[in-house]
């Protein structure tokens, strides 16, 4: 798996966000390489994890096509082209249920990641 993508799950994860999934949709769309998902508890939250992706995306100079700016969404988005990060509050994340749309990627919940790095350290 990419570097940044496992950073930004690592960042998610600090941040306290819920339910962080990674589908590696490479095979199955143009779109980007990797979805990361992830939920927020409220409108607060949501800013602070996608703050703190934009600050360490920035650090590492990786180049953002978009992202989200505004305040009060159900979704927010961040693209950095092979990666887009999906950030839904409780009630958007059911409504869209982006995952059920990608049911053909490869799916990894961070824990699978962190369970990953543990085993190949041994």
């Amino acid at each position: 798996m990419d570097k940044v993508v496992k950073a930004i799950a690592e960042i998610i994860d600090e941040k306290l966000g819920e339910d962080i999934v990674i589908l590696d949709v490479s095979k199955v769309s143009n779109l980007a390489d990797y979805f990361v998902v992830t939920t927020a508890n409220s409108d607060p939250h949501m800013d602070s994890l996608r703050e703190a992706i934009l600050q360490y995306i920035e650090r590492e100079a990786v180049e953002i096509i978009y992202y989200d700016k505004g305040k009060g969404y159900n979704w927010m988005v961040i693209d950095g082209g092979y990666f887009i990060v999906h950030i839904f509050s409780k009630k958007g994340r059911e409504f869209y249920s982006l995952e059920d749309l990608w049911l053909n990627a490869k799916r990894y919940t961070y824990r699978d990641l962190v369970k990953d790095e543990d085993n190949t350290r041994q």
